[in-house]
């Protein structure tokens, strides 16, 4: 898509006041997209940048798809202007929701109504999971630190790096979300997000500790607002920094952590997937650079099966 200098000029330049650190992975999409449509929707570039970036950095604290065909389904559009835009007049949320459905509309359809089928950007890179010496090493870390940091930096290790959670789901978890079997698996069940979590067995002491203490209070950050704000995690790691050479804490590093882990120790994809919460086997293809190939012998011991 051809600008002019200005336009250009402006969408290169933008960024949200206080951006969240996650803004440096969502920003080129969200540019992608006001890009893809600033010279066919009749709204100046600065108000398309302003309204699709406030949604996309919602839908990432709700832990809704890192893609623009997520973020711009009328369902998510909807849910952004009931919840996403707290103190707002009810004429400026009907714009709001006007602005983006057009944006949605133009990224769809052509001027002659035929399918675009547009493509924004590649699939983003993830986040690169952690060492194993590292996962340790901040283990240890957290549990130096003092009475609710201590907890929360297990918390979010917990339910990041020994469940997979993405950084909206741990936002929004409570205690009373997990539970204990009698073989001491912590599970959280389908009905809380749509899909069957079992925590690796490193992690369901710490869990089970932890959701004991927080009970009906969210295990992350207890007696934050509902919905949380966008930078809940964000702030809190840039508070709670390890000493160098250290690594900060990440949300989506730990839920790559775990992903990587699980496709090293070759568990079924499907059974991968589906944990994730991701659409399909595919989207695991991004993470198979992080995985070691196997040995000579152990990819003929595979190959050969039981004799």
């Amino acid at each position: 898509m051809a600008l002019d200098s200005r336009t250009s000029s402006v969408i290169d330049a933008y960024a949200p006041r206080e951006a969240p650190a996650c803004w440096q992975e969502v920003g080129p999409l969200v540019k992608s997209v006001v890009t893809a449509t600033a010279e066919r929707v009749p709204y100046s570039v600065e108000d398309v940048l302003h309204v699709v970036a406030r949604l996309a950095l919602w839908a990432e604290g709700r832990g809704v798809a890192r893609e623009p065909a997520a973020w711009l389904k009328n369902e998510t559009i909807d849910a952004f202007v009931l919840t996403g835009c707290a103190g707002l007049k009810p004429g400026t949320l009907r714009t709001y929701r006007t602005w983006l459905r057009r944006v949605r509309d133009v990224l769809i359809w052509d001027d002659t109504g035929e399918s675009e089928q547009l493509r924004l950007s590649a699939p983003p890179t993830p986040a690169p999971p952690y060492e194993e010496r590292e996962i340790t090493a901040l283990r240890t870390w957290a549990r130096r630190l003092r009475r609710q940091a201590r907890a929360d930096a297990l918390a979010l290790m917990a339910l990041g790096e020994g469940m997979g959670l993405a950084p909206g789901e741990i936002v929004r978890l409570h205690g009373t979300d997990i539970r204990r079997t009698r073989s001491g698996a912590c599970v959280i069940d389908t009905p809380v997000l749509g899909r069957l979590l079992v925590a690796r067995a490193e992690w369901e002491d710490d869990l089970a500790e932890l959701a004991t203490q927080a009970g009906g209070d969210f295990l992350f950050r207890p007696g934050h607002q509902d919905p949380p704000p966008d930078n809940l995690i964000a702030s809190w790691t840039w508070q709670h920094r390890p000493d160098d050479p250290l690594p900060r804490l990440n949300a989506r590093r730990l839920r790559a952590s775990w992903i990587v882990s699980l496709m090293r120790r070759r568990i079924d994809p499907g059974v991968i997937a589906a944990a994730a919460g991701l659409a399909s086997t595919a989207s695991l293809a991004r993470y198979q650079h992080f995985v070691p190939p196997l040995s000579q012998a152990e990819t003929a011991r595979l190959l050969r099966g039981r004799a």
